[in-house]
């Protein structure tokens, strides 16, 4: 009898494992945990940045012409900086405590301070600044505009201290943290582009034939890995950071626009403005899966990943019955 009754235990208890396990599996990588509202019209967002210390998400609100600041532990919008039209991309110095602004209309610069938000500075380029980045090593902050260059600006003093030309406009980029290198993504030609931050010039180019249009670029800077994100066709191109040998590519929905590795989970997140976050396993170097697809809405396409917090922040803009645009936050589920 108690051989019967420790079986029957053993068996229910086995199904209760298989249970949990399935559940796991069918679990969201990305799990929606708040949805802050913000306030504009309905249209175009587009890049985000990030203050960790005041947890504060800073959005280029576009089709507003605002900078938005939002209070991430309030959950709820804290201040609009006007005046910013055609707003695009957006980087913070951390250990500057500025933030930079690139405007569409005008090619301009903007920079403010991190604490009040307060106007410091206004760099003029020739016309549409898109993408910003800032390198702490250097203390450079790198604005993509055109005509086809790379603006180089001294974030102490604000002067320009170089202007790249380019053999294309230009999309996503990134700098690499452990050398003076930033690769760039020109749509067309289809390429990415290498450059020597600390001698400012391009020193390698790198075709990429399997898919053109690409806008975001990522790197795995261990595994010596590019990660380009390419609208036409959608899919993620892979390639050696060091030779710019396709390594291979991966399927994504339609009109990318942000993308993220996350290297302590070996994953890539994309957020596409089809009305998807794709989520990419790196089974190794050379081999990726697309492991999921989790719904949005169209034309939410910009994203920002904080690996620390263990978040993604998500850009929705505003939708027939809603007050606002609207930040989603994720919760990154191990």
């Amino acid at each position: 009898m108690k051989a019967r009754c420790y079986f029957a235990l053993g068996v229910a208890l086995a199904c209760l494992a298989l249970a949990s396990q399935a559940q796991a599996a069918d679990a969201p990588a990305l799990e929606l945990i708040q949805t802050i509202v913000l306030k504009g019209k309905a249209g175009k967002l587009d890049h985000l940045a990030l203050d960790a210390k005041r947890e504060r998400l800073f959005l280029a609100n576009t089709v507003n012409g605002t900078l938005d600041v939002v209070d991430l532990k309030a959950g709820k919008l804290f201040k609009q900086v006007r005046g910013q039209t055609g707003i695009q991309g957006i980087a913070y110095a951390t250990d500057l405590d500025r933030v930079f602004v690139g405007l569409g209309g005008g090619g301009l610069c903007n920079v403010f301070a991190g604490d009040d938000y307060r106007p410091l500075k206004t760099i003029k380029f020739s016309d549409d600044a898109d993408n910003v980045r800032y390198d702490p090593a250097s203390h450079l902050t790198f604005v993509a505009h055109a005509e086809k260059a790379l603006g180089v600006i001294d974030a102490q003093s604000f002067a320009v201290a170089a202007d790249v030309k380019l053999p294309g406009s230009a999309e996503g980029f990134q700098i690499e943290t452990g050398r003076p290198r930033l690769y760039l993504n020109i749509p067309s030609p289809s390429q990415v582009l290498v450059i020597d931050t600390g001698k400012k010039e391009i020193v390698a180019t790198y075709p990429v034939k399997s898919a053109s249009g690409g806008h975001p670029l990522v790197i795995d800077e261990a595994n010596k890995r590019i990660f380009v994100g390419c609208r036409t066709e959608p899919m993620v191109v892979v390639l050696d950071s060091e030779s710019g040998k396709e390594i291979t590519t991966v399927a994504i929905p339609k009109e990318i626009d942000d993308l993220h590795y996350d290297a302590k989970r070996k994953k890539l997140y994309a957020s596409c403005g089809e009305g998807f976050l794709a989520v990419i396993r790196q089974v190794s170097p050379d081999k990726y899966e697309l492991e999921e697809k989790i719904a949005t809405v169209k034309q939410a396409k910009t994203s920002l990943f904080a690996a620390e917090a263990n978040r993604l922040y998500l850009a929705v803009p505003r939708q027939p019955d809603q007050e606002g645009p609207e930040i989603r936050v994720y919760k990154i589920k191990d």
